[in-house]
């Protein structure tokens, strides 16, 4: 019984040890996916703009815009699943 105390303690205190770094991946990971969904709607905007001044034909906004959209769409439910392993 004592044995198996000692071996159920030492395996928590790896995991706490290794808590911390996990943490520092998920945030960082996190950051990495929030500047990539900045960016991505960013460049969803330019295209509207491009579109709006001219710079863009109708089937070259909604080609980029279908495209732009559907990687935003990746980036959120990437998001939302980081989200959920905290």
């Amino acid at each position: 019984m004592v044995r198996e105390c000692e071996r159920v303690a030492s395996g928590a205190s790896r995991r706490r040890e290794a808590a911390p770094e996990e943490d520092e991946r998920e945030r960082a990971e996190l950051a990495d996916l929030e500047a990539a969904r900045e960016a991505k709607y960013r460049e969803i905007r330019d295209v509207e703009l491009d579109y709006r001044t001219g710079k863009l034909s109708d089937e070259d906004y909604h080609a980029l815009d279908r495209t732009l959209r559907g990687e935003a769409i990746d980036i959120l439910r990437r998001l939302d699943e980081v989200k959920g392993e905290r």
